[in-house]
């Protein structure tokens, strides 16, 4: 896995007004050390189906696996509602939909803000565990570790993100999801949520705990039996588009 090799523009912000749903937008979040090029295909298919689509590059990814460590978790959040302004500007209905991290982002965001739905693939809220304890200490002796991405069971796919996990960064992650799972009682828009059986990444207790402690009334979750963590570039990935497309056609 490297950001070297992307599709042209596929690391940059990404937008596509809509056609026959244009008043209807739809903002995509990435995962932590991954990039806006993981959720393109997912934008693509949504926006020929006439809907607007945003799928933003979050700070300090995209780029040096070095910015991660110099990025504040403020900052992802900041950018995700400064596209969701952008959306809500000529958007009757917003979505918001987020993978891994940019789970725990679009949470973050929807519980301060008025989100018609949520979709999220194998969303992240918690790290568990004791070495995050030790984060600080591991910061200090290395600026980096093994790479956690490309969880895909498909051959010869990838979300085009680091090669290394940035642990300053992971220090920075773990506030941002305290702070979000503090606020999960707050979100009342509509919930679809895909968790992946096989998923390498995080534990099932990640979905467990946003799916019991969310304050939406209409919440619903959806087993993936042939996908890891990145479920939306994987073999579930048609399941994904179609519910999801599904999801917002009901909600609007």
């Amino acid at each position: 896995m490297s950001t070297s090799q992307a599709p042209a523009g596929w690391l940059e912000d990404f937008s596509a007004p809509g056609t026959t749903n244009a008043d209807v937008g739809i903002l995509l979040i990435h995962g932590f050390t991954g990039s806006p090029a993981s959720m393109r295909p997912w934008a693509h298919f949504l926006n020929e189906n006439g809907y607007t689509v945003r799928v933003p590059r979050l700070p300090g990814h995209g780029r040096e696996w070095q910015d991660l460590n110099k990025t504040s978790w403020q900052e992802w959040p900041a950018k995700a509602e400064e596209e969701l302004a952008a959306l809500k500007k000529s958007c009757k209905k917003v979505f918001v939909f987020g993978l891994s991290m940019g789970g725990g982002t679009t949470l973050n965001i929807a519980a301060r803000n008025e989100i018609d739905g949520l979709v999220l693939v194998n969303p992240m809220i918690h790290i568990p565990g004791q070495l995050i304890k030790f984060a600080p200490l591991i910061a200090m002796l290395q600026p980096g570790r093994a790479s956690v991405g490309d969880d895909i069971k498909k051959p010869g796919v990838t979300e085009w993100g680091y090669d290394v996990l940035p642990t300053k960064g992971v220090i920075q992650l773990n506030k941002m999801l305290k702070a979000t799972r503090a606020a999960l009682k707050n979100i009342t828009a509509p919930l679809l949520l895909f968790h992946s059986q096989d998923d390498h990444v995080l534990p099932v207790t990640n979905t467990e705990i946003i799916m019991n402690e969310i304050g939406s009334v209409q919440k619903e979750r959806v087993e993936l039996s042939n996908s890891y963590h990145v479920a939306n570039l994987d073999y579930d990935a048609e399941k994904i588009f179609r519910d999801s497309l599904a999801f917002v056609q009901s909600h609007s």
